[in-house]
Formats: structure tokens, C-alpha cells, sequence
């Protein structure tokens, strides 16, 4: 058992895994809403044990954004006793001034996808979630003093916006969530962290920039590349630069989370519901038997 999950997102499948630690087990774990992915229970530097989930496959990018199972990984990752969920997500930019390669730790999100499986409670009454904060700010305050720490380029606060996929977003659809507010977009945040806001684990994103979204700034199309050309040659070497970083960043954030004496409200996320008397303190007879 461990307390903490890593969720790898875009370009987690090009790291080995004894990056980030010995590697003691490699599982998956069947739930009753599906197989989930791959879990690896990973031994820190420091000595204390941790999960990591590589959310679109183990060699390429195998699992598009619509179709990761995400209530089984989150159901798998409270079942394993996970409390603290760190992930990180590969957005395009709307902002010229989040620059490919960037960090940027999210502190909002507007949801576009459609028909995803969003909640663990159909048909329950259950469900009404608070979501403010959207992301946990203990895990956000550690994943900020982790860059600051390593010196890496980052923005705070930005807005991710999540759209369906997995094709990319038109010119008209990148000017539209610009307008509404959006920072950066991407795929996968939502229902991710709802979906964990609803079993009362704490969840923080880490985004890097892989690219200028459509029509921020102009991008031959250049045949059989990456996006088909909405990365310069620059770009993606700042691009590949922070994915080598993560392994550091990941290590450093569970370090600070582990000593840290922060406090937050996601464990008491569903009390409203418990001192109604609807829910009790086995998680799963919410989910499964209501």
C-alpha cells in the first residue's frame, strides 16, 4: 500500500520507469467498472513507496484521451489505499507567453468533453461536489515549490481547457475558448479529477506545454511531423527538455507532500452526505450498493 499516485500523461510511456525509483511490482487491478492500467508500486529515493500509472499506454500513445478508462484507475487507486494524486497533461498553449516546453501548475478548468463516464454515482443523489478549489492546494503548493526548487520555467494559475478529442481543436474552437477564458487546452484533466474529488482524494495537476494551439501563432503544415507542424525545431527540444525533467519534479513533489503539514478539504469532500446519514464510511458501498 501507498498513499501517493502519479499519473503520467503525454510522453510518459518514453521514460523507464527506475527513473523515478525501484520498481517492486507491476500490476493491474480488475474493478467493476473495467480492467484498470498498469499500476507500478515504486520505491523513492527516500525510501517510502508510491504508485505511477502511465494513463495513455506503456510503449506509445495507445490510449487516446476519450477512451482511458478513468473510473477504473481512480476506483483501483482508492481501493489501493491512495489519498494524494499528483498528474501531470500535455496542453497546447492559447497564450504566447506559455511557451512550449513551460510549465504551468493549473488552478481552474472548463469541461467540453462529451459523453464520458463522469461520475460514480448514477442515479444515486448523489454528486453535488464542490469545486472550489478544482485542484487540491496542497498538492499544487508542492508541485510550485518543487519548479522553484529546480529552477524550471513555470506559470501559476493558468486555465485548462478540456475538449473531447482526440482530434485537435479548430481555429474557431481555439478563439472561442480563449474568449470564455481558457489558458491552455487539453484532453484528459476532466473527468479525472472529479472523479477523485468524489472519493475524497486530493488532486493537483502539472501541465507542460507541448505546443501553440491552432491559429495562436502561425504553422506550416508540414506532412508526417508531430501535429503536423505546429512545433519548431526549438520547441521540441524545450518540449523534450521538460519531459526529462519530470522524473526530478515528481520525486521532489512527493518529498515535499510527504513532510508537509498542510492541510486541505478533499477528505471531507462527501461529509455533507455522511451527516445526512445517505453515505457511511465504506467508500465503496457509496459507489456500488446505493
Amino acid at each position: 500500500m501507498a498513499s501517493f499516485l502519479v499519473i503520467g500523461g503525454s510522453s510518459a510511456y518514453l521514460l523507464k520507469k527506475e527513473s523515478f525509483g525501484k520498481v517492486l511490482k507491476v500490476f493491474r487491478l480488475e474493478t467493476p467498472f473495467g480492467l484498470t492500467s498498469s499500476f507500478y508500486l515504486i520505491k523513492h529515493p527516500e525510501g517510502f513507496n508510491f504508485y505511477f500509472l502511465s494513463r495513455h499506454g506503456e510503449k506509445d500513445y495507445d490510449i487516446t484521451a476519450p477512451f482511458v478508462n478513468y473510473r477504473a484507475n481512480i476506483y483501483g487507486a482508492k481501493e489501493l489505499g491512495v489519498k494524494r494524486i499528483v498528474a501531470w497533461t500535455g496542453p497546447g498553449s492559447l497564450r504566447a507567453e506559455y511557451r512550449p516546453g513551460d510549465f504551468v501548475v493549473p488552478k481552474d478548468l472548463l469541461d467540453f468533453t462529451k459523453g464520458r463516464k463522469d461520475t460514480f454515482f448514477d442515479n444515486k443523489g448523489l454528486g453535488f461536489v464542490r469545486q472550489f478549489p478544482v485542484f487540491c492546494p496542497v498538492v499544487s503548493n508542492a508541485l510550485i515549490t518543487a519548479l522553484k526548487e529546480l529552477s524550471l520555467p513555470f506559470h501559476w494559475g493558468g486555465v485548462y481547457g478540456c475538449t473531447q478529442g482526440p482530434r485537435l481543436e479548430t481555429p474557431s474552437e481555439i478563439r472561442a475558448l480563449k474568449v470564455l477564458g481558457a489558458d491552455m487546452v487539453g484532453m484528459t484533466l476532466s473527468p479525472e479529477v472529479f472523479l477523485a474529488k468524489e472519493l475524497e482524494m486530493c488532486y493537483g495537476a502539472l501541465c507542460y506545454i507541448t505546443n501553440y494551439a491552432e491559429g495562436v501563432k502561425k504553422a506550416e503544415f508540414r506532412v508526417g511531423e508531430l501535429f503536423e507542424g505546429m512545433l519548431s525545431e526549438r520547441e521540441r527540444e524545450r518540449v523534450e527538455k521538460a519531459v526529462e525533467s519530470f522524473p526530478k519534479v515528481v520525486l521532489k513533489t512527493l518529498s515535499i507532500l510527504r513532510g508537509s503539514s498542510e492541510s486541505c478539504s478533499c477528505s471531507f469532500l462527501m461529509e455533507r452526505y455522511r451527516r445526512k446519514g445517505k453515505i457511511g464510511k465504506d467508500w465503496k458501498e457509496w459507489v456500488l450498493k446505493l
